[in-house]
Order: C-alpha cells, then sequence, then structure tokens
C-alpha cells in the first residue's frame, strides 16, 4: 500500500484538455496554486480523446509526469480537473507523490483565506463532504479490523468503517453549528431590513478588485491584496453621502470557474448577502481579456445560488490599467448599465455614486412638513428614526425637513391615521428592486 505523503511545496501542473487548448485555463490554475502556498516547476499539457477510468490521462502521458517530477523535483502534482476518488489513489500510486485535484485545491485555498467562526465552519464542512468518498486512499490502516472484546469476537468493525463513521458525526456536528449561526445571520439581516436601508452587493469573478471598490464607497479598510480569494468573508459597511440617503453595502466572496459545488452549497448562507440585495454591482476587471468570459461565469453561479434575477449594475474596474489606445470606455450619463471606474485611483467613482444615488432616491422621503402641536407623538418617532435634518418651531407647531425611507413614510402614514405625510407621499413612487 502507499502511504500519502506529507510534503508538497513544489508542483507540477497538469491541464488536461479536449479540442481546442485554452492557455487561460493553465494560467489561472498556475494563480491558484501560488495562492495555496505552492511553487510552480513545471506543467504539462494533455490532450485527452477519452478519459483513462483508471489515471484519467493516458498511460504514456503518465510516464513522461512521472519523468518530469523527478526532474523537477516536484513532490506534489495538482490535476487541474476534478479526479475520482480511484483515479487519484491510482496516480498517486504510479508518482509516489501526493496529487490534488482541482476542487481540492480551490477547498484548500478557502481553509488558508477564512478567519470567521463561520467561515471556518463551512470550509471545514466542505472539506469534510469532499473527503468522505476519499477516505481509503489517505491512510494504509485502514483495511484493519477492530479487536473484538466478549461478545463482540469476529470480523469487527474495520477502521476504515470507524472513520466514516466520526466522519459523519462532525458532518452533523457542523451542520447544526452551520444552522445557528444561519439563524443570528438572518436575525441580523432583519434588524437591516427593518431599517429599510437599500441593500447593494459586490460580486464578481476572484480578484476583479471587490474589495477596493468596497474600501473606496465606504471608507474602510478591509484587507485588499493581489491573489485569487483574497476576501472569503462577508463584510457589510454603511455608504453615506448619497443623494439618496445612506445605503448598506455588502462585500462577498469572488467567484471562479467551476466553483465547486461543495463549496457553493457550504458558502450558500455567506452569498445569502448577494442573495437578497436589492442591487448587485457586478465588478468586472476591465482590462482582462477574458472579461466578457468572466462576467457568463459569475451570472452562472449567481443563478446556482438563486440571486440571478437581482437587477445588476457592471461596473468596469482597473481602467487605469488600460492602454489609452484601447476602447475602453466612453463615460456614460448616469441611469446607464454600465459604470467604467478605478477604484485604485478614483476616477470614475463620482459617476458611480450618481448611479446608485439615481437607482435609490425616489425611494426616499424628501421635504417639509408641518406638525401640529397633537402630532408630538409622530415627531417623536419621527426623531428616533432620525428622519428630521432641521427643525424650527413656530405657533402652529413645528415645521421640520424630512428625509426617510418612503417604506418607513407609508409605514408611520398608516399607524398615525394622520394626513401630514400623505403630501409628500403624493408623488410618483420609483420602483424597488426587492426580488
Amino acid at each position: 500500500m502507499f502511504e500519502r505523503s506529507r510534503k508538497g511545496e513544489n508542483a507540477l501542473l497538469i491541464q488536461p484538455y479536449s479540442g481546442a487548448a485554452d492557455p487561460t485555463l493553465l494560467e489561472e490554475f498556475a494563480e491558484l496554486a501560488r495562492s495555496a502556498g505552492a511553487t510552480v516547476v513545471g506543467t504539462v499539457i494533455a490532450k485527452i480523446a477519452r478519459r483513462n477510468p483508471a489515471y484519467y490521462i493516458g498511460t504514456g502521458k503518465l510516464e513522461e509526469v512521472k519523468l518530469l517530477c523527478e526532474s523537477t523535483g516536484a513532490d506534489l502534482v495538482l490535476f487541474n480537473q476534478l479526479l475520482s476518488p480511484v483515479q487519484e489513489r491510482n496516480l498517486e500510486k504510479a508518482l509516489s507523490r501526493r496529487v490534488v485535484d482541482r476542487t481540492s485545491l480551490i477547498l484548500d485555498i478557502f481553509a488558508l483565506r477564512a478567519h470567521s467562526h463561520e467561515g471556518q465552519l463551512q470550509v471545514e464542512l466542505a472539506q469534510l463532504k469532499h473527503m468522505a468518498t476519499r477516505l481509503i486512499r489517505g491512510w494504509t490502516h485502514l483495511e484493519r479490523q477492530r479487536g473484538g472484546s466478549i461478545g463482540l469476537r469476529g470480523p469487527g468493525e474495520t477502521q476504515l468503517e470507524i472513520d466514516r463513521r466520526l466522519l459523519q458525526k462532525r458532518v452533523e456536528q457542523l451542520e447544526k453549528r452551520l444552522e445557528k449561526v444561519g439563524v443570528q445571520r438572518a436575525q441580523m439581516r432583519r434588524a437591516r431590513l427593518r431599517n429599510e436601508l437599500p441593500r447593494v452587493a459586490l460580486v464578481g469573478y476572484t480578484n476583479a478588485g471587490k474589495s477596493t471598490l468596497f474600501n473606496a464607497l465606504t471608507e474602510s479598510k478591509v484587507y485588499v491584496a493581489d491573489k485569487l480569494f483574497a476576501t472569503l468573508d462577508p463584510t457589510v459597511r454603511r455608504v453615506e453621502g448619497l443623494d439618496c440617503g445612506p445605503l448598506v453595502l455588502s462585500d462577498t466572496v469572488g467567484f471562479v470557474r467551476d466553483l465547486p459545488h461543495e463549496l457553493v452549497a457550504a458558502f450558500r448562507s455567506t452569498l445569502s448577502e448577494a442573495r437578497d440585495a436589492d442591487l448587485l454591482l457586478h465588478v468586472v476587471d476591465a482590462a482582462d481579456p477574458l472579461r466578457d468570459e468572466r462576467i457568463g461565469q459569475v451570472n452562472t453561479v449567481l443563478k446556482h445560488i438563486d440571486a440571478g434575477e437581482i437587477p445588476q449594475l457592471v461596473v468596469f474596474n482597473k481602467i487605469d490599467l488600460l492602454e489609452e489606445a484601447a476602447p475602453r470606455r466612453e463615460l456614460p450619463a448616469a441611469g446607464v448599465e454600465k459604470i467604467w471606474c478605478s477604484a485604485r485611483t478614483g476616477e470614475g467613482l463620482d459617476l458611480l455614486r450618481s448611479a446608485l444615488s439615481e437607482r435609490f432616491v425616489a425611494q426616499r422621503v424628501h421635504g417639509e412638513l408641518q406638525l401640529q402641536p397633537k402630532s408630538a407623538r409622530l415627531r417623536a418617532r419621527l426623531h428616533a428614526m432620525g428622519a428630521i435634518s432641521n427643525e424650527i418651531a413656530d405657533e402652529h407647531g413645528w415645521r421640520v425637513q424630512l428625509d426617510l425611507p418612503r417604506a418607513q413614510a407609508e409605514q408611520l402614514a398608516a399607524e398615525s391615521g394622520g394626513h401630514e405625510l400623505e403630501a409628500l407621499l403624493a408623488g410618483p413612487v420609483a420602483p424597488t428592486y426587492n426580488h
């Protein structure tokens, strides 16, 4: 039996393909490997006419990989495909090196980057579910049987069965803990909904500059790095200074092509920040030659998490990296569906803020209101909500300047039974973006 190596820093990358080769697939996979802390010492392009059920690649290509591992000193083989447990085990035996497929590599990066309690639970759950079918290839002791005691002598229980049972128990524990965390997150989300602030979520392909844009809009200092999946844990901040009033902006995990299903399922509660948003800011790396393809891949993931129908504002970021001669933009007028900007230099951010304001400004009520002395309770509630920006007392009561969400104004008008708010609510209602 082959005992798995615990080493794995120098990586040989294998890129299988059928049809026409796409060099960008290997480039992205190499970036994933570096994000996991590996040093890429070599690459192999393997054309697959028909998948080998034992090794995925052919036996001739397998010999080439083995020789290249020895010549480059690679102690880890990274496979840019999802391997079956049998294929992974057979490859490790043939190469005498640890073999990691694309799904395991992404899960490893997520385990490295998750810092919040919820994020760590989600990653561990995804890893255990992925590991469940691969237990047999990890250890040489799994075929051993546990010795029976009095009344239990005989075949006994194999170590593999014990490990599977323990793994399943841990999965159930994690699912229960995540359920409790999900309830807490839902309560916080309902509290934000009660405030009726518009909810905007940043989504996009990983490394498109979402966190940099998030910092620029919210004046925060969220961690930013030029690497894949730099941000995993969702962050929520208020954006102030817009004509529409404050809104809530959330930064979410970046997407990537062929995102493992285990991660989509495990991170469903985290991705609910995008699923429950009124508007998605779809951030695109404007300098990426494959930006149109990336947009399609992000939209595919959004459909998987039931966020495909939420309105989007596409933000082409990093225009400072475009060549001047490139057809980068005609700066659009407010109200269009695409904005070109640079979160790093600030170019175009005013236009983005204007576009956000136009989306939500009509969902707020602005204006002057005359409150009579008998409306003291309504005045107190407006003060408690922070809806009064200015107030002057006169012989008729109070003359106040109001600024509050239209939904709250309508609720107050219905509860108070008075007519003070009717004039301000008489204007046209803008379309909302709740799905």
